[in-house]
């Protein structure tokens, strides 16, 4: 007999806190680079970082949703409403990453180049696809990054409430914390 799995497995969270960093720094450092002007140091190198962390972000993504197909994952508390919100809220946090991971991609190689990732591998150009595709792709990028961040705080507050309020244990699943 298959016994319940009661908490994720040490990959799956830190996968989970790995990506909650990275993509709070990513939207932060995108925030401050947009005023960046062509006569600061970090006109180049912000850039440079923010493409090759997003791509290792997206590999990392990938890897945890082959994860999570492989792994049993603990059942998700709360009422049905509860439940079916929080299934909703996970596909649509991936959808908007990989709106993002793409959005990224065809803003950085609008222009025929590459994207060097941390100098270890240069993920190829498709070139400019549609017209005014860096712009476009610049605007949708924003937005759901924006998007992103909103529901990452509604995600947070949830699990917030569901441990202070509800005194379940979502969060110590998370956190890998045992029950007694």
């Amino acid at each position: 007999m298959k016994q319940e799995v009661t908490h994720y497995d040490w990959v799956s969270i830190t996968l989970h806190w790995l990506s909650a960093v990275v993509i709070i720094g990513l939207f932060a450092v995108g925030l401050w680079m947009v005023d960046l002007n062509y006569y600061s140091s970090w006109y180049t190198t912000a850039p440079h970082w923010h493409k090759s962390i997003g791509l290792c972000l997206m590999a990392a993504t990938l890897f945890r949703l082959l994860w999570k197909r492989m792994k049993k994952q603990p059942a998700i508390n709360g009422s049905d409403f509860e439940k079916i919100s929080a299934k909703l809220a996970h596909a649509v946090i991936y959808i908007l990453l990989f709106g993002l991971f793409i959005s990224g991609y065809l803003i950085s190689t609008s222009d025929g180049r590459g994207i060097d990732v941390f100098n270890w591998l240069t993920v190829p150009s498709m070139g400019e696809l549609f017209p005014d595709q860096s712009d476009i792709a610049g605007a949708i990028h924003e937005y759901l990054a924006y998007t992103l961040i909103g529901l990452a705080v509604l995600h947070a507050a949830a699990a917030i409430k569901h441990h202070f309020i509800n005194k379940d244990n979502t969060l110590k699943k998370m956190l890998g914390v045992k029950e007694k």
